[in-house]
């Protein structure tokens, strides 16, 4: 009898769903496949949505999501302090001053310091970034409209309680 060639788990993965498959392998392992399902979802949903909003509203901007989500931030806030920015945006501030200095050289923002203590500086949208984004952002909240098409608005507002119970919660 010829021995049988056994698939690759990529194999057997294109014939399935893919979560139901990792939650098993999960499972065998003794690891918490509900946490990994959420998890998966979560961010399976969040790439999708940015490469979506990247490919079909910023990159013709010459923006990266990043840099319109800091733009957004300002447009919404006015000048705000480095700092802040970082913390608003869940990253370090090193990440936030080369996001700002990318988008200072392109004369969306700017810095100015503060009129008591100069040590203290401010980054605000110019007012090509303010017409930008009062440009640009109809088009990326018509793609998020799009998205959420499938939930009814009580729906909608459960997974928003949801998500922002998680994020208050989050381990430290």
């Amino acid at each position: 009898m010829a021995e049988q060639e056994v698939p690759a788990a990529a194999d057997v993965v294109a014939e399935q769903d893919y979560e139901r498959f990792a939650r098993r392998r999960i499972a065998e392992m003794g690891g918490d496949a509900v946490a990994f399902s959420l998890s998966y979802n979560v961010l399976h949903l969040a790439y999708m949505m940015i490469t979506d909003y990247e490919a079909l509203v910023h990159r013709e901007q010459g923006w990266t999501m990043p840099g319109f989500r800091l733009m957004f931030k300002l447009w919404i806030l006015g000048p705000t302090q480095p700092a802040r920015l970082a913390e608003l945006s869940g990253t370090t501030r090193s990440a936030m001053s080369n996001l700002i200095n990318t988008l200072e050289r392109t004369g969306l923002v700017e810095r100015a310091r503060d009129g008591q203590d100069r040590r203290v500086v401010f980054v605000a949208l110019t007012e090509e970034g303010r017409a930008a984004v009062a440009r640009v952002f109809p088009v990326q909240n018509a793609r998020e409209s799009r998205w959420f098409d499938v939930l009814d608005e009580d729906e909608c507002a459960h997974v928003v309680q949801l998500i922002r119970r998680v994020v208050t919660a989050r381990p430290q």
